[in-house]
């Protein structure tokens, strides 16, 4: 059986053929008209390349500027609706043969033919009946194609909210508005109300070249926003992906392979540096005592202190499971000294909030630091910094733990 969205789909192709058949055709079908009908085709076609491509439930939107305000007023309801099958029936192909249409992509052809029809066929009835009234005002043409295409964009995205709302994909109000105004605002309006504005003179004045060099123009300019976008897009991807490679899924601070990569690029720097390995205390006592969702949210604190600590230079490696390496840089001994000091102080004076048995408690906890400061050389790696800072942890935690053991090896 049918579903409600499919009905009304077809409804809509049934109704623009009606309309297109049962009035008058708007302009002879002539040659002028089918030189017109082949440049739409064509630069359409190739502009469809431009799209911007969202999903909706089970179904795919195609976003790009749309020429049929200009057409369906130079070429009335059925010229429009003969332009729309050539335009559509073409997109259709291209989809099948790219493997990019969707499953029920024949019948949304129908939909995209009637709805665009009709969407054209208002733009003609408006601009027939506004025409004569612009005309007596300062910039009236373009003001009037400027409602031309506000209406008929709204109506176009009111034929999806229906055929969404009837198939499930959007299922509230919210979801209805959210589609609606969609990448609507005046700016977008205005740039289609120009470029349709600016065809329909060429158009009416059977200026031909002029209007293959507009269609070239815009199709220039839109192609690079849309390189530029495509750019934007992959750099996005690129700087997440690594993000996911360098960051710890639970804290955000950075990992390990991220600290063995920040080793070498500040190994032989020449920088003085602070290299300070920190530690929970006691903490398999903190799982066994409570679980390991208790831990983790004093993992999470513990990385959070320590992060409100840091400068701007300052770099956060989550080292092992409640061991942390931090990187203290640009600074002088006394200073890495007085940082970790006071990061032993804040948490002596916190606890840790977690959820454990459906109630909210605070979790007390204390850890323990070392700290190898040096100056980065041919003699000290970073690696041997680190495994320095490491034993002084150690140190920490034979002397009774909730301390810092440090050493300046620039002292010596």
């Amino acid at each position: 059986m049918m579903s409600k969205a499919r009905i009304f789909d077809l409804s809509l192709f049934v109704a623009a053929v009606g309309i297109a058949l049962g009035t008058h055709p708007g302009v002879a079908l002539n040659y002028t008209y089918l030189k017109a009908m082949l440049l739409y085709w064509v630069f359409a076609s190739f502009y469809f390349q431009l799209r911007i491509v969202t999903r909706s439930g089970n179904s795919t939107i195609d976003y790009a500027i749309s020429y049929t305000s200009s057409f369906g007023i130079f070429a009335g309801p059925l010229g429009t609706l003969i332009y729309e099958i050539c335009y559509r029936v073409t997109v259709f192909l291209y989809k099948k043969k790219t493997k990019t249409a969707d499953p029920g992509e024949f019948l949304d052809t129908f939909y995209n033919i009637g709805s665009f029809t009709l969407g054209g066929t208002a733009a003609y009835y408006l601009y027939t009946l506004l025409y004569p009234v612009a005309t007596n005002f300062p910039a009236g043409y373009w003001l009037l194609f400027l409602l031309v295409v506000c209406v008929t964009t709204f109506l176009s995205s009111g034929f999806l909210v229906i055929t969404f709302a009837l198939s499930g994909d959007i299922k509230t109000r919210k979801e209805a508005l959210n589609l609606l105004l969609k990448s609507r605002n005046l700016l977008d309006f205005s740039k289609v109300a120009l470029t349709n504005a600016l065809l329909l003179r060429l158009l009416q004045m059977e200026k031909w070249e002029m209007l293959i060099a507009l269609f070239l123009l815009n199709y220039i300019v839109s192609l690079s926003f849309f390189s530029k976008s495509q750019s934007a897009q992959h750099k996005f991807e690129r700087d997440k992906f690594e993000q996911m490679a360098y960051r710890d899924f639970l804290t955000g601070s950075y990992n390990r392979a991220h600290m063995d990569k920040m080793m070498k690029e500040l190994d032989h720097s020449g920088e003085c540096i602070g290299i300070v390995v920190a530690d929970i205390d006691r903490f398999k006592k903190i799982n066994d005592t409570y679980n390991h969702a208790v831990g983790d949210k004093v993992i999470v604190d513990f990385a959070d202190t320590l992060k409100s600590h840091l400068h701007e230079d300052d770099i956060l490696f989550r080292s092992g499971g409640e061991e942390f390496t931090l990187f203290l840089r640009n600074k002088s001994f006394v200073e890495c000294r007085s940082i970790i000091e006071e990061i032993l102080k804040d948490i002596a004076e916190h606890s840790a909030t977690a959820e454990y048995e459906d109630q909210l408690i605070k979790v007390r906890y204390s850890a323990s630091f070392g700290l190898y400061y040096y100056k980065t050389d041919q003699n000290t790696s970073m690696q041997k910094g680190y495994v320095c800072a490491d034993q002084l942890l150690l140190e920490s935690k034979k002397l009774g733990r909730n301390r810092l053991t440090h050493k300046n090896e620039l002292a010596d």
